[in-house]
């Protein structure tokens, strides 16, 4: 059976249209699902009986099944595994932050996931060493981010008797990252059908600023995205500041030259009128050396971007090690000194394989792991 946020919201307009029903209804139908959190048709009360069983005999808006979840840094970090059925699962994260110093409000922050594995084989992600399965659907994107959106299990699993209010809760979702598991634009029209409903009033609202994309190099996909009219993020992973190393780290980069990838950026970046960030995870002794540093600064001079040094997380992949703090840091100085914005990624999830490359579908271990209880040091 179909989900209905398969379906823009035009297109479920046009739909209950030919069934002639008022297009207010689809308003009424969004705002059960994204602001009730509803996950069953007949808890839509304001609609008509009849039209709540026509609607559940056309499609569905049931939640992924939970597989497993794990919680770190004290609960402030999930990791949830959903089941999207015929074997298939993602992992998705959701990340909780305190108020910045500055008094900036707090953050929720998403981690969501474009596809059953991925196809982009970069060696140092336990994701890409997982190989491919398949696209995700609009909907299985969207249900992720609803289902860290439901304040309370309970919430999650009936509604009827609650209708909390997802976009006015406190501990609403406030950002979203497309750095889960898969290429965001190698699914391409998955991935901009989910920015639309997670950001249209009739879906969940969030602003078009607190939503990236990241991408291995897809040249092709950023051009088209820049061209969407979007005010998304936009992060790229370089990982490396000549091509050859990068063809080996990530062996399906094939022709895309690091140029190619830079002038991608200028283009999305004249276009969208955003910063783009480029991705490097750093290496033990592969990638993280004083002279890449510099030679990766050359590479983006005179362009408005940010470089994120992700020091590399253990997976069960090829032997590569973690940069010491002190060789992190280094690299970071000569970047600077050489006028790149850099910073080093804060690292949330590591005890539970929920930070960034760790992320894969191991079922059987994954369901073990939640009949085990887990104990994060502080």
């Amino acid at each position: 059976m179909r989900h209905l946020l398969d379906l823009s919201f035009e297109e479920i307009e046009a739909e209950l249209a030919s069934w002639g029903e008022p297009r207010y209804r689809a308003k009424q139908i969004t705002e059960w699902v994204f602001r009730h959190g509803a996950t069953d048709f007949e808890v839509m009360t304001n609609l008509p009986p009849a039209l709540r069983a026509r609607l559940a005999e056309a499609f569905t808006i049931a939640a992924p099944e939970v597989l497993a979840e794990r919680h770190a840094d004290d609960g402030a970090t999930t990791k949830a595994l959903l089941d999207l059925g015929n074997g298939d699962a993602v992992e998705t994260v959701r990340m909780d932050y305190d108020p910045d110093e500055d008094g900036a409000p707090d953050r929720v922050t998403v981690c969501i996931s474009t596809q059953v594995g991925c196809a982009m084989a970069c060696r140092f992600c336990a994701t890409g060493l997982q190989g491919f399965t398949r696209n995700l659907s609009a909907s299985e994107i969207v249900t992720q981010v609803l289902y860290f959106s439901r304040p309370s299990r309970g919430e999650r699993e009936d509604t009827s008797h609650a209708q909390p209010d997802l976009r006015a809760s406190r501990d609403r979702v406030t950002n979203i990252v497309f750095m889960g598991m898969g290429e965001p634009l190698a699914n391409y029209n998955g991935t901009i059908a989910a920015i639309r409903w997670l950001t249209r009033p009739e879906g969940l609202g969030l602003r078009q600023r607190g939503i990236t994309v990241s991408t291995v190099g897809l040249v092709r996909g950023i051009d088209r995205l820049s061209q969407e009219g979007l005010q998304i993020g936009l992060t790229i992973s370089l990982h490396a500041p000549d091509d050859e190393l990068r063809r080996n780290l990530i062996p399906t980069a094939g022709g895309t030259t690091i140029e190619e990838l830079v002038n991608a950026a200028r283009l999305y970046i004249e276009r969208c009128g955003r910063r783009v960030t480029f991705a490097y995870a750093l290496l033990d002794h592969v990638n993280d050396e004083p002279e890449q540093a510099r030679a990766l600064a050359r590479r983006i001079r005179g362009i408005q971007a940010h470089v994120n040094l992700i020091p590399y997380n253990p997976t069960a992949g090829p032997d590569l090690r973690r940069p010491s703090l002190a060789r992190v840091r280094a690299f970071q100085r000569e970047l600077q000194a050489a006028g790149a914005n850099a910073t080093v990624r804060i690292e949330r999830g590591v005890e539970i394989a929920a930070a960034c490359g760790q992320l894969r579908t191991d079922v059987q271990r994954a369901t073990i792991a939640e009949a085990i209880p887990l104990t994060v040091q502080p």
